[in-house]
């Protein structure tokens, strides 16, 4: 193909145009947000005794292109209970912590999201939780407020323990819940990949 100086020049000109208009494009989708601070607490509230533990060691992202998310925590970064031999118990013999050492939850929000606009918004996310090495797709709904660039959530939920393949022994049956009320709260800020 032969192209005379002036349409060679043009081309030239508008590929030159479209280099750094691409490379903005690639910039922006490479950018996802990313957990800077966390909470997560669960709950057993059981008839003879009441547990609680949390973490602040949740890591995440949201691509704000696609919806996708996923979100981890090490088990064994839950720190409260009762007494020291109750998160032993809870790491050994009911997370079994060294064999399924995170929990996982990934997937996508289901509402669309304008992440330019500062907003709070009814959210459902809808993916794989996996818990003590058993996935169960939820949806999991939450509320998500845009603000100045960072994304804030917050969502509670009820973990059914056989739905992860949880056994509570007999002996113990009245002082650990058969559902467990998670709470999460969590800021994201935008980071480039």
């Amino acid at each position: 193909m032969n192209l005379s100086p002036v349409a060679a020049g043009l081309f030239c000109f508008r590929l030159l145009l479209l280099v750094p208009t691409c490379l903005l494009a690639s910039a922006a989708i490479a950018q996802k947000y990313a957990v800077t601070e966390s909470s997560m607490q669960f709950t057993s509230n059981a008839e003879l005794e009441l547990i609680e533990a949390s973490s602040n060691k949740v890591q995440g992202l949201i691509n704000p292109v696609t919806n996708q998310f996923a979100f981890t925590v090490e088990v064994k970064s839950f720190e409260g209970f009762n007494s020291a031999l109750q998160r032993e118990h809870f790491n050994d013999k009911y997370m079994e912590s060294d064999l399924y050492p995170r929990a996982t939850f990934s997937g996508k929000i289901i509402e669309p999201i304008d992440y330019t606009v500062n907003k709070v918004y009814e959210i459902r996310a809808k993916g794989d939780l996996d818990i003590h090495g058993q996935k169960q797709t939820r949806i999991i709904r939450s509320r998500l407020r845009v603000d100045n660039g960072k994304l804030h959530i917050e969502s509670t939920f009820f973990v059914p323990l056989a739905d992860h393949n949880i056994s509570i022994p007999s002996i113990v049956r009245q002082k650990i819940a058969t559902e467990i009320e998670v709470k999460f709260t969590a800021t994201l800020s935008l980071q480039g990949t």
